[in-house]
């Protein structure tokens, strides 16, 4: 029992304060820290969100993006030091969990219907 306290307490010091809320359907930019020889630089990865995986220290989200006609996907740990900055660009409407049926759709095909957030002032009930 102590060696998962001892575990969790690591887990802790390595978690990330500065994620955005991320949800599938979302399109993401991902800035990644490469490194060539001696230098550092951040390369932006930008798709969307196919699945979400939350599991403390080791959540996981699998972004997919289309580069030259090809679907690329690749699966990020959020709190990974590589990654730099996540940036939520825009939000979809998705009724499941995972969107693997995208994986077979290229173009107009594999758009999803973009989410737009409440405004409090068409909700208000005051309104006459």
């Amino acid at each position: 029992m102590k060696t998962l306290e001892l575990i969790k307490k690591i887990e802790i010091f390595q978690l990330k304060n500065d994620i955005p809320k991320i949800a599938v359907g979302d399109t993401v930019k991902i800035g990644i820290l490469i490194q060539e020889g001696n230098k550092q630089r951040v390369q932006p990865y930008e798709g969307t969100v196919l699945a979400k995986n939350n599991s403390g220290v080791n959540s996981a989200i699998t972004v997919r993006k289309i580069f030259q006609g090809i679907s690329i996907e690749r699966i990020f740990l959020i709190h990974s030091p590589s990654i730099q900055t996540i940036e939520v660009l825009r939000n979809s409407k998705v009724r499941q969990s995972k969107l693997y049926y995208l994986r077979d759709r290229i173009g107009k095909t594999a758009r999803l219907t973009q989410r737009f957030p409440k405004n409090s002032l068409t909700n208000s009930s005051n309104v006459i």
